[in-house]
C-alpha cells in the first residue's frame, strides 16, 4: 500500500512540476523578455553586463512613449537592441547642438533633454528629417558611444518586442528602469 501510495505521490508532483514549465514557458515567451546589456551605449541608465526584464505585451495594448527604453529586433544584425525612443512616427526630428527638436521645439523631457547628444551619422539629422509612419527613433544614453538611429535609421514598429521594466541583475543595480 505504501508504494501504491507513493507511486501515486511521484506521479503528482512530475505532473505539477510539468505544468509549472509549461506555465512558465508560456509567461516567458508571450508576457516576459530577460536581456543582457553588452555595451555601453545606454550608460549612465544601463551598465554593460546588467540584466533586464521587459513587458512583452505592453505595446500590443498602447502605443510607445517617448522616453522609454524600448527593446526591438535589429533586422539586419538578427540581434536584440535597447535604446530611449526619442522620435515617433510623423514627427519631424533634428538634432542640434546637443539637443534634441521635435516638431521645431525642444524636447520638454528631463530623460531626454539632460544628454548630450551628438549629431553625427547619416542621420543624425542636423536638418530636420520626418520619421516614417509607424516608424520610431532612437538614441542611446551615452551618445558617444551609441550605434544608434543617427547612423541607421528608424526602427519600424513591427520590430518592437517590450518596454525595459526592471535590472535583477547585479544585486546592487537592482531597481524599476526610468
Amino acid at each position: 500500500m505504501k508504494n501504491k501510495d507513493f507511486k501515486k505521490e511521484t506521479f503528482n508532483w512530475f505532473k505539477s512540476l510539468f505544468w509549472a514549465f509549461i506555465i512558465a514557458l508560456f509567461i516567458r515567451t508571450f508576457f516576459v523578455g530577460n536581456f543582457k546589456i553588452p555595451t555601453t551605449s545606454m550608460v549612465p541608465t544601463l551598465k554593460v553586463g546588467d540584466r533586464l526584464l521587459s513587458n512583452n505585451i505592453i505595446y500590443k495594448i498602447r502605443e510607445p512613449k517617448r522616453g522609454e527604453i524600448i527593446i526591438f529586433k535589429f533586422p539586419e544584425r538578427k540581434k536584440y537592441l535597447v535604446k530611449r525612443l526619442i522620435g515617433l512616427p510623423k514627427e519631424r526630428i533634428m538634432i542640434k547642438d546637443g539637443k534634441v527638436y521635435i516638431n521645431g521645439r525642444i524636447i520638454d523631457n528631463p530623460l531626454i533633454n539632460n544628454r548630450y547628444y551628438y549629431s553625427f551619422g547619416e542621420y543624425g539629422v542636423e536638418n530636420e528629417i520626418e520619421i516614417p509612419e509607424n516608424s520610431y527613433y532612437v538614441l542611446g544614453d551615452n551618445s558617444f558611444n551609441s550605434d544608434d538611429s543617427r547612423f541607421w535609421g528608424f526602427v519600424p514598429k513591427k520590430n518592437l518586442v517590450g518596454k525595459a521594466l526592471f535590472i535583477y541583475w547585479p544585486p546592487w543595480r537592482m531597481g524599476i528602469i526610468k
